[in-house]
């Protein structure tokens, strides 16, 4: 995944080499807005320099950003005041960058995904598919706030991609490689696209996808009038590559193609997701998962966001089920 930031300064790497550096002062009766603006900060990536100086790359995207949290606090009688500077020289412009270097956090990462090849074969697939699954969410932590991308994420992806794939042979014996269609094309690293309003079966789709399919899809949400890009796999709308049937919802669907539908924790997730769009047979789970995943749309403000929400309610449904199936042989 490459963040607009990376782009930026990949594209233009003058500006890598122009910074942003906000000076901020918030009266001391106000801890609630100072932990606000601190956790606006830490989102975007900010480097401390020291107590009330902060620092970014000098990108279009850090500028809006950092020019709606100096309105935010003027707003609750504080100060922030974004400079642009540039490096004096090399020297300096390396000792800035030093400050969002990643390496030790993706090597970190790395030691830890290489760990988990001891339990292959030898500890439950699904429980190290789960902690797999952290990890992939821990490497796009990572990479969403690096601005000068190296070597060491590279290594990490690389080594995930690995794990993934080793751990979904073990889970999935019958598979050969990848998920693929019936014509054998990869679905590895693909765009996937599906259409607004992102409710249930939509959403579990694009989970699906993401956890046991293409772990690094790309995702676009096209407007109803829309036609799916070139290139792009559709799904869960009239006409994609993966849609309803008369009678499957198009969660069902897909994992019928993929061979996932022997799998017990995903069939119960999609009896669950098969209620909420078109009713049937009663969940007793099913009004849980709507409360969620209504509170997750009424949150959020993007498509993006609303997933990654989603996500997270589909992640416990399936280590629920999971576990639940373990205790079960057990």
């Amino acid at each position: 995944m490459e963040t607009k930031n990376a782009a930026t300064l990949q594209q233009d790497p003058a500006a890598g080499n122009r910074w942003l550096v906000t000076v901020t002062q918030l009266p001391t009766e106000d801890p609630a807005g100072r932990m606000r603006m601190l956790r606006t900060l830490e989102s975007l990536g900010a480097a401390v320099m020291r107590e009330g100086v902060y620092l970014l790359p000098d990108t279009p995207e850090n500028r809006q950003a950092l020019d709606h949290l100096a309105h935010y606090v003027a707003q609750n009688a504080g100060i922030a005041n974004v400079l642009r500077v540039e490096a004096a020289g090399e020297a300096q412009q390396a000792q800035l960058r030093h400050f969002f270097d990643r390496t030790a956090r993706y090597d970190e990462l790395t030691k830890n995904i290489h760990s988990l090849s001891v339990g292959f074969g030898v500890s439950e697939a699904s429980a190290i598919a789960r902690v797999l699954h952290k990890q992939r969410r821990d490497f796009e932590a990572i990479a969403a706030l690096d601005f000068f991308p190296n070597e060491a994420r590279g290594r990490a992806e690389q080594a995930l991609a690995e794990a993934e794939a080793a751990v979904r042979k073990l889970l999935f014996p019958a598979q050969s490689g990848p998920v693929a269609r019936a014509d054998a094309q990869p679905l590895q690293r693909r765009t996937w696209a599906t259409r607004r309003p992102l409710w249930a079966d939509r959403l579990a789709s694009a989970w699906l996808v993401r956890r046991f399919v293409d772990s690094e899809a790309k995702l676009l949400w096209l407007d109803k009038a829309a036609a799916c890009p070139e290139g792009a796999i559709g799904f869960g709308f009239e006409g994609a590559r993966y849609a309803n049937s008369d009678s499957r919802v198009t969660f069902e669907q897909m994992l019928g193609q993929f061979g996932l539908a022997s799998h017990t924790a995903l069939t119960r997730i999609g009896s669950i997701v098969h209620y909420l769009e078109v009713r049937g047979t009663p969940v007793p789970e099913a009004a849980g998962v709507q409360t969620l995943l209504q509170g997750a749309v009424r949150r959020t403000a993007s498509d993006d966001e609303l997933l990654r929400e989603a996500e997270k309610t589909f992640d416990l449904l399936y280590d629920a089920y999971s576990d639940a199936r373990e205790v079960t042989r057990g």
